[in-house]
């Protein structure tokens, strides 16, 4: 769905959509999902289900923190007990003595000041526990979640978006944390604080409670309703930003490309639309919940009317005494601020289940090829790999690999050319088991590679793609990030053997020098050596070259071709090349057309049958012959 250039009409559109309660299918447009994924009831109750399995774990903390809560609400109920008692009992008894007078004040005040004091370390020992709760849980959940994004299809990631994310790890685990309070805590306490009030209002005056509380519930169905309605519009602003933060990160991951462009004010528009667009939305959810908040705010102004005019007349007529009116006054507050709780804390609420929603929706995801209940270790050692018939789908109907069939001996060097989207990186993503075939198989030592557990099978395999990815750490972690185990003498060893060792001795720390994010203060020829010397010291079974030497000007792709020489032997390797003389060497070269092999040989073979191959690699001759020729002139006119 082509988005709206301006905030107002992205706005609009969301207006309408929230009009029509198609909220969920504009946020899966928005997002380039196939089709809308909205959330139902029935989803939405297991989140719940599932929220309280993560608790389960808390119990102890919750009983405790439950009981803290009980302990402080008692201790403040009691406290429109003394005003009470004070006004009817001390001050508006004549019938007292002035010292008798003092002396009970003085008394009273001491033992309020005590309750005072122990409401407040209850309250402060309570949050405290709360904080601490909170903090584990979100922990835990945080956890959870990175672990299931790593173990998630690669579709999956790529629908979810870097942004979508970095979102949900960060700003939607940290307001799901809010549910322990205001799904919890906050409803259990107000709702013993609501009991122990009206309790103590009949206790007083019962013709008094009854016409106090006589205007609440409809109050509290507004409020309801509202909120209830507020859900979407936060589930929406949880959507945007997530959208925004993914937009930050395209555009700095290519900042290049955005200033070669001359994008920079665009790319500026488009951010400050986006956050906009989702301003917009918090105002029109927070003029939703004005409602609320103006319906509590007359409540409370009508409560204390009613309580000071009827009160009045019940004491003018016997039925009531001053404290009572005072300390009626007082519990009517202590019993409208919990139900206030309650209901503010449903509009709260909704906060936290939206975010809830979209970090349980990831969690619910199938996790990428879980093993098998039978599954077996892959072996230590590749004898042989075979393709039977495999076909694989991106999209269903539209195959990029077919009918492929390869006997692979171990050790052997596979070479995979042909034009590009001929599908030669996606038979190596076969390999490393990225995918699985849609139709056939793929053997390892006569066992279908679904067959091992994934870990121990992706133990055989190491990769060097022509995009290179390096961490922002040292020179020694990154090579060290596929065997952690490695010794410093290994490292440097698998440093020397790909050329490298010349240029990260020179740098200012040497192998304990930062490199920056992936690797932006090396360049691509470094960084490619450092991706080779990475595998080199993870030693695997089974290499994959994905355009290895790319990056390389001609002089270090010449230091380098030794070093892949070593590396590759005795080792099983599928080496994509578009330089057809750095695969001369292959056992066996596979040419691609359309996903299917379409030749297949040695070189010398392939050279003989003058067929595609040869036709390749004739092309590629003359072109680098032209190239050369015009370097000779250029060299001569200088």
């Amino acid at each position: 769905m082509k988005r709206a250039r301006t905030s107002r009409l992205r706005y609009d559109a969301f207006r309408q959509a929230y009009r029509e309660g198609r909220t969920d299918e504009l946020a899966a447009a928005v997002d380039g999902q196939d089709k809308p994924q909205p959330v139902d009831k029935a989803d939405r109750l297991s989140y719940l289900a599932r929220y309280r399995t993560w608790l389960w774990p808390h119990l102890p903390a919750v009983a405790v923190l439950l009981l803290l809560a009980v302990i402080g609400a008692g201790l403040d109920m009691v406290h429109p007990l003394f005003l009470r008692f004070v006004v009817d009992r001390v001050l508006l008894a004549p019938d007292l003595a002035t010292e008798s007078r003092l002396h009970l004040l003085h008394l009273v005040g001491g033992c309020f000041l005590a309750v005072i004091v122990l409401a407040r370390l209850v309250d402060a020992m309570r949050s405290y526990r709360q904080r601490q709760l909170n903090a584990r849980v979100v922990l835990s959940l945080r956890r959870a979640l990175y672990e299931r994004l790593l173990f998630l299809p690669l579709q999956k990631l790529s629908d979810l978006k870097t942004g979508g994310i970095i979102s949900r790890l960060s700003g939607d685990v940290d307001t799901t944390s809010g549910l322990l309070q205001l799904a919890i805590v906050s409803p259990s306490l107000s709702l013993i604080r609501l009991l122990i009030a009206v309790t103590i209002l009949f206790f007083l005056n019962w013709r008094l409670a009854l016409t106090a509380l006589a205007v609440i519930p409809g109050v509290i169905a507004i409020s309801l309703v509202v909120s209830r309605r507020v859900r979407p519009i936060y589930r929406a602003i949880r959507e945007d930003k997530s959208e925004v933060d993914g937009r930050v990160a395209e555009t700095f991951g290519g900042i290049r490309v955005v200033r070669a462009f001359r994008r920079e004010t665009w790319e500026e528009r488009d951010y400050t639309a986006g956050n906009h667009t989702a301003l917009r939305k918090e105002l029109f959810a927070h003029r939703r919940e004005l409602v609320v908040w103006g319906a509590w705010g007359a409540l409370i102004a009508l409560v204390d009317l009613v309580i000071i005019w009827y009160g009045g007349w019940l004491q003018i007529g016997g039925s009531a005494t001053v404290g009572d009116i005072m300390a009626f006054q007082w519990y009517t507050f202590l019993l409208l601020n919990p139900i206030w709780q309650i209901v503010n804390s449903f509009s709260e609420l909704q906060r936290s289940l939206a975010a809830m929603d979209r970090v349980f929706e990831v969690l619910a995801m199938a996790t990428d090829k879980p093993d098998r209940i039978d599954a077996i270790d892959a072996p230590d050692q590749v004898e042989e790999i075979r393709f039977e018939n495999v076909s694989f789908e991106y999209r269903n109907g539209d195959p990029v690999v077919r009918d492929f069939d390869l006997v692979v001996p171990g050790g052997s060097i596979v070479a995979l050319v042909g034009r590009s989207g001929a599908g030669k990186t996606t038979v190596t993503d076969l390999v490393a088991r990225f995918h699985d075939p849609t139709y056939g198989r793929i053997l390892v030592n006569g066992k279908d590679v679904r067959e091992f557990r994934l870990r121990s099978y992706r133990e055989l395999l190491a990769m060097v793609q022509q995009e290179v990815f390096l961490f922002d750490g040292t020179v020694r972690e990154n090579i060290a990030y596929g065997r952690r185990g490695g010794s410093d003498a290994e490292i440097e060893d698998a440093v020397r053997r790909a050329n490298a060792h010349e240029f990260v001795a020179v740098l200012p720390e040497g192998y304990d020098s930062f490199i920056g994010e992936r690797g932006v203060k090396l360049s691509g020829g470094q960084r490619q050596r450092l991706a080779i010397a990475r595998a080199i010291l993870a030693a695997p079974q089974i290499l994959i070259l994905d355009e290895a030497t790319s990056n390389l000007d001609s002089e270090s792709e010449q230091l380098i071709q030794q070093s892949l020489q070593d590396l590759l032997r005795g080792r099983t390797s599928f080496v994509i090349a578009h330089r057809l003389s750095t695969i001369a060497h292959a056992d066996i070269i596979v040419v691609m057309e359309a996903g299917r092999i379409v030749e297949r040989g040695r070189h010398e073979q392939l050279m003989r049958a003058r067929g595609p191959y040869f036709n390749m690699v004739t092309r590629q001759r003359e072109a680098m012959a032209t190239e050369s020729d015009g370097e000779q002139v250029q060299e001569v006119g200088r």
